[in-house]
């Protein structure tokens, strides 16, 4: 658990990687830096109230008690080491047959790459400190009570959970509603309220490093198996299923995008393939568990097609989603939330059937209304806290420092020395462009 717990960290990194290379050379680093930005407030406020908020007591089906686990009290106690002489085992706080405080940690990682996923949609133009401050406010506001509705199981970490686990009962492994959907939706909303960019849709914004983005889709996958198989909480049969899963799937969906590219476009591109990597990543993750092989080619397949799609929806409807998280993490997380209702089966470890076996809409509708629920409460609760922090501090940067780059104007940095670059490699020769 804690190398699934590292894997996952890893992630982020690789979010960074994956961002980074799709902007333009002004912009990479203030991409990388919203990720890790990330990693440090999430990570921060987690141990001190987020954990609670997710996993403690239930307070009238909103979030768990912020006080229960405040600074992780009562979770570091107890007997690490069995007695030899007296046969006494160890005798530390468990969830399930984990320590707690491995549980803490992997789930933390949970909550920093949900914030991360949402800066891809505003590329270019959004200023960090405000960032930040978005980035703990929607963590506090959003993620935490979201995940307690979906990961927060009775008994496990208190004695009652969240609504969407427990009493709706829809089925989200890893994260479909509390991390895509849910990111889907406050990046679409966070497009929206920061505004376009300057000269966007009629100006091309090219990426600016390709093999950034392969490589970031590389650490996503690899460390995707941490996300998915983890979160079997142990090294069993139901790590090993959703391990397969997330393979299949992943595999299906990179091939149907390349698919429709090349049917649409002439060509099957780099982007286009990093890009279906990820939408079978997102659509697989909260039905891992419930589908066999055939139910995951299935789920890849479609998420495939529909992402590779719905990246072009921003032009219709006049959204600047630079990065495409609404056609990616939104519509993935749909799709591969409201398929469980269809190819669940029984022979998987979820042991539920769908439409498709004969399960009839039970689980359909159970999946329906929990991915409608975090959708109209994550876009409610984004709405406030975009529009909190773009009427108090802004969040905009100038017309003037998005045409000079944000690379230089927030973080008074360059990732490429291009002055260097154009200088004589011949000593004591001055080039044209140093004359």
């Amino acid at each position: 658990m804690l190398i699934s717990a590292a894997l996952v960290l890893l992630m982020t990194p690789g979010l960074a990687f994956f961002y980074g290379g799709m902007v333009r050379a002004k912009s990479v680093l203030n991409m990388i830096m919203m990720s890790i930005g990330a990693m440090g407030v999430v990570g921060i406020l987690w141990v001190l109230y987020g954990y609670s908020m997710a996993f403690g007591e239930d307070t009238g089906h909103l979030f768990g008690d912020p006080f229960q686990y405040f600074g992780l009290k009562g979770l570091f106690g107890g007997s690490y080491l069995g007695d030899a002489s007296t046969g006494a085992a160890a005798a530390i706080p468990l969830v399930g047959t984990i320590p707690a405080t491995v549980f803490v940690a992997f789930q933390a990682m949970f909550a920093i790459i949900t914030v991360a996923l949402i800066s891809g949609a505003v590329a270019d133009r959004l200023r960090f400190g405000p960032w930040l401050l978005f980035a703990g406010l929607w963590a506090t506001i959003v993620y935490f009570p979201v995940s307690h509705w979906v990961f927060a199981f009775d008994g496990v970490t208190a004695e009652n959970g969240g609504w969407i686990a427990n009493q709706l009962k829809a089925i989200d492994f890893a994260g479909g509603t509390a991390v895509h959907i849910n990111a889907g939706v406050a990046g679409l909303v966070l497009a929206i309220v920061l505004g376009k960019r300057r000269g966007w849709p009629a100006t091309p914004f090219r990426p600016h490093n390709l093999p950034f983005v392969m490589l970031g889709a590389a650490l996503l996958w690899f460390g995707w198996f941490g996300f998915n198989a983890g979160s079997a909480v142990g090294s069993n049969g139901i790590a090993g299923a959703t391990f397969i899963t997330t393979v299949v799937a992943t595999c299906a969906a990179m091939l149907a995008w390349l698919l429709v590219e090349r049917l649409r476009d002439g060509h099957a591109t780099t982007l286009g393939g990093a890009s279906g990597i990820v939408a079978g990543l997102v659509a697989i993750t909260p039905a891992c568990s419930s589908v066999n092989v055939l139910g995951a080619l299935f789920i890849g397949v479609v998420a495939g097609v529909l992402c590779a799609l719905a990246v072009g929806l921003k032009f219709r409807f006049g959204f600047d989603d630079s990065l495409d998280v609404v056609g990616v993490h939104l519509v993935g997380g749909l799709v591969g939330t409201l398929l469980v209702g269809l190819v669940a089966t029984t022979e998987a470890p979820a042991g539920v059937d769908g439409l498709f076996y004969g399960g009839g809409f039970d689980q359909l509708w159970r999946q329906a209304v929990g991915a409608g629920a975090v959708l109209l409460y994550s876009l409610v609760a984004t709405t406030i806290v975009a529009l909190v922090v773009k009427y108090t501090i802004g969040l905009r940067v100038s017309d003037d420092a998005e045409a000079l780059g944000v690379d230089e104007t927030e973080h008074a940095e360059n990732a490429y020395d291009f002055a260097a670059m154009a200088g004589s490699s011949v000593p004591g020769r001055v080039s044209v462009r140093e004359a």
